[in-house]
């Protein structure tokens, strides 16, 4: 019996670098179990969408698929679009199972990724002191998403024996940039903003325009592809591919 097939769905983004990194990651993940269909979706404004991959999987005789969200936090497009993609495309294909893992999230191993892009960060800007950093990511207007974030921040914080402070490009303040200018006010000088995104794009491009503006002396690169996250939806795939298995 072949495995399920493996579908990592993205949100999608019009600037082709984001598109470019989700390719990356899934070939990460494809190198890591070259047994398994693997196919990268998006929800939307990039290619190939969700409901096209699901067509072309069914087409060659694919009749589990296990689908791995690839959203950091649990807000709109989590509850809302992801979901609604699903029945859209079950609704289509009788016969077919189609089943949602839960989210990539926010894993405590996703802070080994941070630091890699903040070294290299910091290496590029020639940067050798921290007293201060800044988790920047996307917002949501659901706290719950927010605090998932805030959370993450106090973990880094610990492990890096400095103060960190959770920042958002929309729907929920600070934005980078009061962020930073909050810890300038306390006198702290050296202060770098980590990109809490996935992939490139108008929300950590403005997270970093506004973290530069306000002083910062470096900000990381977001996620990307990296073998943590491709580890990532591998498990979820997993415990999705054991809950499909008849009892």
């Amino acid at each position: 019996m072949a495995a399920p097939a493996l579908v990592a769905l993205a949100h999608g983004s019009r600037d082709p670098r984001s598109a470019a990194t989700i390719k990356a990651l899934v070939d990460e993940v494809r190198a890591m179990r070259p047994d398994l269909r693997v196919e990268q979706a998006f929800l939307e404004l990039s290619k190939p969408s969700f409901s096209t991959v699901v067509d072309r999987l069914v087409k060659a005789g694919h009749d589990e698929i296990v689908v791995v969200p690839l959203l950091l936090t649990e807000a709109y497009h989590a509850k809302v679009d992801v979901p609604s993609a699903i029945a859209e495309a079950q609704a289509r294909h009788e016969g077919v199972t189609i089943r949602a893992t839960r989210i990539l999230g926010l894993e405590a191993q996703f802070l080994e990724v941070l630091d890699v892009r903040m070294r290299e960060a910091l290496r590029e800007a020639r940067v050798r002191e921290l007293d201060a950093l800044v988790l920047a990511a996307a917002g949501s207007s659901d706290p719950l998403a927010n605090q998932a974030v805030a959370r993450l921040a106090r973990v880094w914080a610990s492990r890096h024996k400095l103060p960190v402070t959770a920042a958002f490009a929309s729907s929920a303040p600070p934005a980078t940039g009061e962020a930073v200018r909050a810890f300038r006010a306390e006198g702290r000088r050296h202060i770098a903003v980590a990109s809490l995104f996935l992939a490139p794009g108008f929300l950590p491009d403005r997270a970093a325009e506004l973290a530069t503006e306000a002083g910062a002396v470096a900000v990381s690169a977001p996620l990307g592809a990296h073998p943590e996250l491709a580890r990532a939806i591998l498990a979820r795939y997993a415990v999705g591919a054991v809950e499909l298995v008849p009892v």
